[in-house]
């Protein structure tokens, strides 16, 4: 259940509850039977037949949607992304398909085999970000490289270790206004800059131990790198790579707990005014800062019901302002207000569209749209969030559309008479379920 509250004395729109996922499975066609011609049967029945498609080909993606209907959407499934796509290698010949005994026998001919190049899979995705060509950026430390992805033919290209540079471990990743990016190496003990071309132009070594989880502040031109080992947000100038300071204290083994202080912080995110929210990942919560290093709030605390966490990774900011938080242990993704209020969950252990495995990086980009990395079965995630903007708009169209509906006269009494003009059972009215206390309205 979900609860959409319209405020009539504000133009934006509060929402808040609980979502579920919608996951509607497309209906099967029967198979009519034929009859009449003999030789056409028999053709038929010796024409191999397709495999059924899977539950998952059938699914309609359409409806997968946070929170259900009747309420407005406020996201939505869109794709995923786990491997390169097979490409037969240019300027080899085709040959014939292989023979039915063949293919039983799994066995293919030396064409074939010559135009079958090994495909690269996605085995621990972890950073994710995005270029201004809308291009997907998918760091897997396992695999030792940067998948890049169309997001609309699935299309990928990888920057692999020996190539384009040397990897040991690679986890994170920031990405600039002008498609400059920044790729952290726990093993390394460093930080690759890459231009726009995919070419290294520095390496940032300065003050870290294990980088991880990474964010750009494009207007102040600063680069915030988290350092579990540290227990430190390390703070860089994004132009000359110079250490400038470092957030909380370090040296302490993990064990502090203080306002302002971390246990291995894994993942970083910066808001249009240039506050900074961090995971502090073993003290479960979200801790706040200014773009000086204030600490200014922290909200979050362990557990399993709404708005505690149990080893929270990614975090990202929304085109509203709310705050995103990727729980590894729980594979939820829940959304917040700055002050940590809970307004929305979604997900759940599993691997449908929707269900998560071991959480761990989380982006939103600047066409609204959610991505989220799963270290299990090595899969990313792609949704579309919908802005309070949309929203509203949906709102107000809906408010119309059943403002301009004919009223429903009511049927008449036992006694003949009549419904009196105005009485109309089009009026919205409140649902019998109460969520959280309150009623939702439809």
């Amino acid at each position: 259940m979900f609860q959409l509250v319209l405020n009539s004395k504000r133009s934006g729109i509060r929402w808040m509850g609980l979502a579920a996922l919608v996951v509607a499975i497309a209906t099967l066609v029967p198979v009519s039977a034929h009859g009449g011609n003999k030789k056409k049967d028999d053709q038929k029945s010796a024409a191999p037949e397709k495999p059924e498609p899977s539950i998952i080909e059938r699914l309609d993606y359409s409806k997968i949607v946070w929170p259900n209907p009747p309420a407005i959407t406020r996201v939505k499934y869109l794709n995923y992304f786990t491997n390169e796509k097979y490409k037969p290698e240019e300027g080899k010949n085709q040959s014939k398909k292989s023979g039915w005994m063949d293919r039983l026998a799994g066995t293919q001919s030396q064409a074939e085999k010559r135009n079958t190049k090994p495909l690269f899979s996605l085995w621990t995705p972890y950073g994710l970000a995005v270029d201004s060509k809308n291009r997907l950026y998918i760091v897997d430390g396992r695999v030792g490289a940067i998948f890049i992805f169309d997001t609309e033919t699935k299309e990928a290209q990888l920057l692999k270790h020996g190539s384009v540079a040397r990897f040991g471990f690679i986890v994170g990743i920031a990405m600039d206004d002008n498609d400059r990016f920044f790729v952290s190496d726990s093993q390394m003990h460093r930080i690759l800059v890459f231009s726009p071309d995919h070419k290294v132009e520095a390496s940032i070594s300065e003050g870290v131990v294990n980088p991880g989880g990474m964010a750009i502040d494009t207007e102040n031109r600063l680069l915030y790198v988290t350092d579990a080992e540290l227990d430190q947000v390390l703070v860089y100038d994004a132009d000359s790579f110079k250490l400038l300071r470092r957030i909380g204290t370090g040296g302490k083994k993990h064990r502090l707990t203080s306002p302002g202080d971390f246990s291995k912080p894994t993942n970083v995110a910066v808001d249009k005014e240039g506050n900074v929210y961090v995971t502090d990942t073993w003290n479960d919560r979200v801790e706040i800062f200014d773009a000086d290093g204030n600490f200014i709030r922290a909200f979050g605390k362990n557990g399993d019901g709404p708005g505690r966490f149990a080893r929270p990774k990614g975090i990202a900011i929304d085109a509203d302002g709310h705050v995103w938080v990727a729980d590894a242990v729980q594979d939820r993704v829940q959304c917040f207000t700055p002050e940590g209020k809970l307004l929305m969950w979604m997900g759940e252990p599993g691997k449908l569209p929707g269900q998560f495995g071991d959480l761990a990086g989380l982006a939103i980009d600047k066409q609204n749209r959610i991505f989220t990395s799963e270290q299990y079965p090595g899969r990313v995630q792609m949704f579309r969030y919908f802005t309070n903007a949309e929203a509203k708009a949906e709102w107000d169209r809906r408010q119309a559309e059943e403002k301009n509906k004919p009223l429903k006269s009511k049927p008449p009494q036992s006694g003949g008479g009549t419904a009196k003009p105005g009485n109309s059972s089009s009026v919205p009215q409140k649902d019998s379920t109460a969520v959280n206390g309150s009623s939702t309205v439809k």
